[in-house]
C-alpha cells in the first residue's frame, strides 16, 4: 500500500513538471511568432565584379595651334579641326599636343620668334573633335610667361578638359590623368625635352613654382612613370623631343625611351620636329618619334605631311599599330587616300630605318 503511494506521488510530480513544461513551451512558441524570422544561414552580400577589359583603340595627332587664319575656325568650334576629326572620334580615346598658351594676354617671351596663344574655346574646339587629352608641355606652353600660364590653368579647370604636362608647381604637372577606357585603366603623363636655354628655370615647374614638366629631369620622369604604374593596365608618355626637321631620332630621345620603357611605359609617343618621324616596338613597347604638324597654319612642303597613330591596346600591352599618313591644306589635316597614302605610308614606314625599333613585338 505504501508503495502504491510512493508511486502515485511520484507519477503525480512527473505529470505536474511535464504540463509545465509544456505551457512554458507553448508560451514561448507564441512569443518567437511575434520576433521577426531569421533564416538558417544568411549568404553575404555579391562582390561586385571588375568591368571586362575589351581592346581599346588609342588616336594620336601631333602639334595644335590656332594661329593665323586657323584662328577664324574658333568662331565655329565644333568643325575647328576639319573632316580629320571624324578619325579621332573614332577611337575610343585621342590625345593631340596642344602648342600654344591658352590666354589672351600676357607678355610674349622674351627672345622668342614665333610666340603662340589661343582662347579657352580651343578647348571646345578639341572636345567637339574627339580629343579627349591634350599635352601642354612644349616649348610653346608657357609663350606668354607668367601670366599666360595663370590664364592657362584657369581655363584648365574651368573647362575640366584633361591636360597633362602643366601645373601649379611640380607634383601637378609631373602627375598622369588617369581615366578607365573600356575596363582598362589608363595613366597618360606629358613633358618636354625641349625648352630654350634662356627659359629654362622660368617655364619649368618645381616644387614652389608653376610651370612645365621636363623631360630634361630624367630622375623625376622616371620616377612620374614608376607612380603612374601602380594601379595601371597601360602607362602613355606624350613627349615633346627631337630636333625640327631632322628625320631620325637623337641618341638623347632613344636613351630616354630606354628609361621610360624600363620604368614601365607601354608607349612613348611624340614629337617637335615638325615632320613625321619613325615608329616600331621597344620590348613589348611601342615608340613614336615624331607626329608631325597636325594643325599647323604654316605647314608646307615636308613639313605638310602629317597622320594620325592609332594603336590598339589589349590586356595591357600595345598589339597593334598603324599609321593613317595625312597631308595638311590650308592649316587642317586631310586623311591621304588611294595612290598617294599608300606612296606616303610605305615612305613614313621606311623611317624605323635609323630608329633602332622593330615592326613587330617580338620581332628581330
Amino acid at each position: 500500500m505504501r508503495a502504491k503511494v510512493i508511486l502515485a506521488a511520484s507519477l503525480a510530480g512527473v505529470l505536474a513538471a511535464s504540463a509545465c513544461s509544456s505551457g512554458e513551451d507553448k508560451a514561448e512558441a507564441e512569443a518567437g511568432d511575434a520576433r521577426p524570422s531569421r533564416p538558417a544561414s544568411q549568404a553575404p552580400p555579391p562582390v561586385a565584379e571588375p568591368p571586362a577589359k575589351e581592346p581599346v583603340v588609342l588616336a594620336f595627332g601631333g602639334d595644335v595651334h590656332f594661329e593665323g587664319q586657323l584662328r577664324a575656325r574658333l568662331g565655329s568650334p565644333r568643325t575647328a579641326l576639319g573632316p580629320i576629326a571624324s578619325t579621332l572620334r573614332k577611337a575610343d580615346l585621342a590625345m593631340v599636343n596642344l602648342e600654344t598658351a591658352i590666354t589672351t594676354g600676357g607678355t610674349p617671351a622674351p627672345g622668342k620668334e614665333f610666340t603662340f596663344r589661343a582662347p579657352a574655346t580651343a578647348f571646345t574646339a578639341l572636345k567637339a573633335a574627339g580629343v579627349d587629352v591634350v599635352s601642354m608641355a612644349n616649348n610653346h606652353g608657357m609663350d606668354y610667361m607668367e601670366t599666360g600660364l595663370a590664364d592657362s590653368l584657369k581655363a584648365i579647370r574651368r573647362t575640366k578638359f584633361p591636360t597633362v604636362g602643366i601645373g601649379r608647381d611640380a607634383k601637378a604637372a609631373y602627375a598622369p590623368y588617369r581615366t578607365t577606357v573600356k575596363g582598362n585603366r589608363i595613366a597618360i603623363l606629358g613633358a618636354t625635352q625641349v625648352l630654350d636655354d634662356h627659359l629654362i628655370p622660368a617655364w619649368t615647374a618645381t616644387d614652389t613654382q608653376g610651370g612645365l614638366a621636363s623631360a630634361k629631369e630624367v630622375p623625376r620622369m622616371v620616377q612620374a612613370v614608376k607612380q603612374a604604374r601602380k594601379g595601371s593596365d597601360l602607362v602613355i608618355v606624350h613627349l615633346h623631343w627631337g630636333e625640327e626637321l631632322n628625320p631620325c631620332p637623337l641618341p638623347r630621345q632613344q636613351e630616354l625611351a630606354r628609361q621610360l620603357v624600363d620604368a614601365g611605359a607601354d608607349a612613348v609617343v611624340g614629337g617637335h620636329a615638325h615632320i613625321p618621324l619613325g615608329g616600331g616596338y621597344l620590348d613589348d613597347a611601342y615608340i613614336h618619334y615624331g607626329l608631325g604638324n597636325f594643325v599647323f597654319y604654316s605647314a608646307s612642303g615636308q613639313t605638310a605631311n602629317s597622320g594620325v597613330l592609332l594603336l590598339k591596346a589589349a590586356e595591357g600591352k600595345i598589339t597593334k599599330a598603324v599609321w593613317k599618313p595625312a597631308r595638311i591644306s590650308g592649316g587642317l589635316p586631310a586623311a591621304l587616300r588611294g595612290a598617294p597614302a599608300k606612296a606616303e605610308l610605305k615612305r613614313w614606314q621606311g623611317l624605323r630605318g635609323c630608329t633602332g625599333l622593330k615592326a613587330r613585338k617580338g620581332s628581330s
